[in-house]
C-alpha cells in the first residue's frame, strides 16, 4: 500500500519520462511509484549528482563573493534578521554564514535541553506572522517545541530568492579598511570551511576565502570557539579598547538590553542577538555606556 502522503490515483503509477542523450536526442524511460516491490526511480549517473551540486554551489560562491549584506550566524537572531531584511529588501543580495553543519544555533531546544520555547510579548507578533502556533500565558507565549519556530523561519528564509545560506562555513577574520573619510570600516569577512578552520594547527597552511559587503551583521551568539568572534576581533584590531565583564542573569534587564542595544557598533558592523553575551561595553558619544546582558 502506498504511503498516504504520496498516494497515487492507482496502486501502480508509472510515469513516462524523457531523457536527453549526449547528442541532444531524447530516449524514453520509466519511473514507477509501485509499493508492491517494483518501485522504480528515474535513472541517474553518479557524475550527474556531483555536477548538479558543484555547479550550483560554486556559482553561488562566485556570485556572493560580492554581497550586499553578510549575516554571520544562522541562529534565531540571524535568521530573523534575514527574514525581515529579505522580505523588505528583495533587491539585496543577503548571504548568511553558519559555522555549524545544522543552521538554527541554539534555537532547536528551550532551556536545559527541554523542548518548549518561551517567547515574551510583544515578540509573539513575529510568531503570528510566521504562522507558528503557541499557547498564550498572558505576558508570554509558549511554542510547544523550539524546533517548530526554527524550522519554520528557516524554510521561509531559504525560499527567498535573494537569500543564500552557506553552512559549515566559518568566519575567520574581518576585512577592515579605510573608508573615504580615512576611518576604519568593516568591509567584509574572511571565510573558510569550518572543518578547515578547526584544523589549522594540525595541517599545513590552508588559506581562507573572502566575501565583501558594505554591511556585516554578526549574530554569533554566546562566547565559544566560534561565538562572539567579531566582538573579540574588534578589540584585537584596535577598534575597541576592551570588552566588559559578564553580569548575572536578569531577564527583565537582559533581553530588552540586547534588543535595544542592537546597532552599528563600528562602521560597517552591526551586532545583534546574544552576540552581546560576550558583554561588550560600547561607549556612546554622550559618554554613557551600553552593556549587553545575556538573557
Amino acid at each position: 500500500m502506498a504511503p498516504v502522503a504520496t498516494l497515487p490515483t492507482s496502486e501502480q503509477n508509472p510515469v513516462l519520462l524523457a531523457k536527453a542523450n549526449a547528442n541532444g536526442s531524447k530516449a524514453d524511460f520509466h519511473a514507477s511509484e509501485d509499493y508492491n516491490g517494483n518501485y522504480q526511480f528515474a535513472p541517474i549517473e553518479e557524475a550527474q549528482v556531483s555536477r548538479a551540486m558543484i555547479k550550483r554551489y560554486f556559482n553561488t560562491m562566485y556570485d556572493r563573493a560580492v554581497s550586499d549584506v553578510v549575516i554571520i550566524g544562522a541562529g534565531s537572531a540571524g535568521l530573523s534578521c534575514a527574514y525581515h531584511l529579505g522580505k523588505s529588501r528583495p533587491d539585496l543580495k543577503i548571504t548568511i554564514l553558519e559555522a555549524n553543519v545544522a543552521p538554527g544555533g541554539g534555537a532547536w531546544l528551550g532551556g536545559q535541553l527541554m523542548t518548549p520555547m518561551v517567547v515574551r510579548k510583544p515578540a509573539d507578533r513575529f510568531l503570528e506572522e510566521l504562522g507558528v502556533p503557541y499557547e498564550d500565558e498572558g505576558a508570554f507565549v509558549v511554542v510547544k517545541h523550539a524546533a517548530l519556530f526554527t524550522s519554520t523561519i528557516l524554510s521561509k528564509v531559504l525560499a527567498m530568492p535573494n537569500v543564500v545560506l552557506m553552512n559549515a562555513t566559518a568566519v575567520e577574520d574581518l576585512i577592515i579598511r579605510e573608508d573615504f573619510e580615512g576611518k576604519q570600516r568593516v568591509a567584509g569577512v574572511v571565510t573558510n570551511w569550518t572543518l578547515v578552520a578547526l584544523n589549522h594547527d594540525t595541517q599545513s597552511c590552508m588559506d581562507p576565502n573572502t566575501i565583501t559587503a558594505p554591511v556585516i551583521v554578526t549574530a554569533t551568539g554566546h562566547d565559544g570557539p566560534m561565538g562572539a568572534f567579531s566582538a573579540k576581533r574588534l578589540v584585537s584590531a584596535g577598534l575597541l579598547k576592551e570588552l566588559g565583564n559578564m553580569r548575572g542573569l536578569d531577564m527583565n534587564r537582559s533581553e530588552p538590553a540586547i534588543v535595544n542595544g542592537t546597532r552599528e557598533v563600528t562602521p560597517g558592523l552591526i551586532m545583534a542577538g546574544q552576540n552581546g553575551a560576550v558583554r561588550a561595553r560600547w561607549c556612546q558619544p554622550d559618554g554613557t555606556d551600553i552593556w549587553w546582558y545575556d538573557g
